[in-house]
């Protein structure tokens, strides 16, 4: 059965203008030709989310958005006309200055939430235990080992959330030393160490080059911490009877686990963007800069990622933070450029076809509204990819803007929380941490019910500020994080998103 789409309330605005600099307006509705709209006479069908021009644009004239500089027209543009990647184009130079300062904001009332405390102090929003592999040749076993656990030992153990197989492509077809190796190392070992799984099995084949003797346990994970290598016990059938008996003390222990009231301080959270459109740079990621901001001043920490996308707002980020860290995002910035450029590729080939159906042209123009995601908290840190992350507030942790690979770096990093806004639709999880999906727009909301969680087209369609949509998301957020389940985990989703970032050749 189709869903029923919702209809435009009575009195909603038409239109928005979100700076008074800008000579570009968007769409709250599709607007027809001969409409008059922020004193302009529309002259083409505007579709929905999209921009059009409020003064007359030569070629070469730059496109301001958000009071920045988002684009160029490629040829003359009218007031009133569509302004779309037909008549628009990257910039030759994008805005540098940025009026924005970084606001410690007063600490929210709700300060506590309900987590496992674990030994080494830091605190898990979920009870799972994984079973993480250690090279692709084991992934087909983890996750049989996975299946056979969750059906034979879960109703057993009925205060684990479950079994989580943690496997991908690499480990071996590779150097074992650089850069590409360091970054699976470390994000095998973020997972391994990771708040959300009360034990952990890591299984091998045993000949790759990723072995499991790099994967030695922590002082207070040694109890419920166990390996092994399917080439040693037998084969394939017998690793799977291995692991069920190395599993059932490990999960007899990981069953005493409870939530205890916790301070928010021991919230991680990683914030992503996927699938975005011209409304979410509006609605859902400035809606969960506040969230962040709510959290970063009740002591909590909230992650930004995705270094291809602030390309061209990085300044907003920077003008927050200390010159070291600046220096560390503006080092971010360089690198891509050169990783670009060494693989024929550029910064500014995105945004994606389902982007620029939504309404976005430039990756300018998709940077700024991703960057809204931060907020206005001053920027803590910068870190690599699957780097531990070592200071509570707003940080900046490097990675691509695959969704599944920025997330699973976050993730490794220490976020115990994910929570992802979409204008398009996005079908995600990210075990062990529980995802939260944020729809920019109301006909998302309505198309797809079943996957989001929370519909930030309300602010535009019915008024409501940024500030209530914030502190709505920072509760949900406080009531996932002490158990309440998501969408995507109800679905089923985080046992193939697992994706460490692949920088090394394969040999």
């Amino acid at each position: 059965m189709p869903p029923v789409l919702p209809k435009r309330p009575k009195g909603a605005p038409d239109t928005i203008r979100l700076n008074p600099l800008d000579n570009v307006a968007i769409a709250l509705r599709p607007l027809a030709v001969g409409e008059v709209m922020e004193g302009v006479t529309v002259t083409d069908a505007i579709p929905l989310g999209h921009k059009f021009a409020l003064s007359p644009l030569p070629p070469g004239q730059a496109v301001v958005k958000y009071g920045q500089i988002m684009a160029e027209a490629t040829q003359t543009i009218a007031p009133g006309q569509h302004v779309h990647v037909h008549n628009i184009g990257m910039a030759a130079t994008h805005s540098d200055r940025s009026d924005q300062h970084g606001r410690v904001h007063a600490a929210p009332e709700r300060t506590t939430f309900q987590g496992y405390l674990r030994p080494d102090g830091r605190v898990g929003t979920r009870n799972f235990i994984g079973i993480m592999a250690s090279v692709n040749c084991s992934s087909t076993v983890c996750h049989a080992i996975a299946e056979a656990a969750n059906r034979i030992l879960k109703p057993k153990y009925p205060h684990i959330d479950g079994f989580a197989p943690i496997v991908h492509d690499q480990g071996c077809g590779m150097v074992n030393k650089g850069e590409g190796f360091d970054v699976l190392v470390r994000t095998l070992k973020g997972y391994r160490d990771h708040p959300n799984f009360g034990g952990v099995l890591i299984v091998g084949l045993g000949c790759e080059v990723n072995q499991l003797t790099l994967y030695q346990p922590t002082d207070w994970t040694r109890d419920r911490y166990l390996s092994f290598n399917i080439q040693d016990v037998g084969g394939s059938t017998s690793a799977v009877r291995r692991a069920l008996e190395l599993l059932e003390p490990i999960a007899a222990a990981a069953n005493t686990d409870r939530r205890s009231t916790q301070p928010v301080s021991g919230l991680v959270l990683g914030m992503q963007c996927g699938g975005s459109d011209g409304f979410s740079g509006i609605t859902a990621n400035p809606a969960l800069g506040v969230a962040s901001d709510m959290l970063v001043a009740a002591g909590g920490t909230s992650i930004l990622s995705e270094t291809p996308e602030i390309f061209g707002a990085e300044h907003l980020l920077i003008a927050r933070a200390s010159p070291q860290t600046g220096d560390r995002i503006r080092g971010m910035i360089d690198w891509w450029r050169d990783y670009a450029d060494r693989n024929g590729a550029s910064l500014d080939n995105n945004p994606s076809p389902g982007n620029k159906k939504g309404g976005l042209t430039t990756i300018l123009e998709k940077s700024l509204g991703a960057v809204a995601k931060a907020g206005m908290s001053p920027v803590s840190g910068a870190f690599a990819y699957a780097e531990r992350i070592a200071v509570p507030g707003l940080v900046y942790m490097d990675s691509p803007g695959y969704d599944p690979v920025a997330a699973t770096g976050q993730v490794a990093s220490g976020a115990n929380l994910i929570a992802f806004t979409t204008g398009r639709g996005s079908c995600f999880g990210a075990k062990p941490a529980p995802s939260i999906k944020l729809a920019s727009n109301s006909t998302l909301f309505a198309q797809m019910a079943e996957d989001m969680d929370i519909n930030c087209g309300t602010v535009t369609d019915d008024g409501v500020e940024l500030e209530a949509m914030g502190a709505q998301i920072y509760d949900l957020l406080l009531e996932t994080a002490s158990g309440q389940i998501t969408k995507s985990e109800a679905f089923g989703y985080g046992d193939n998103e697992f994706v460490p970032w692949k920088i090394g050749a394969v040999l």
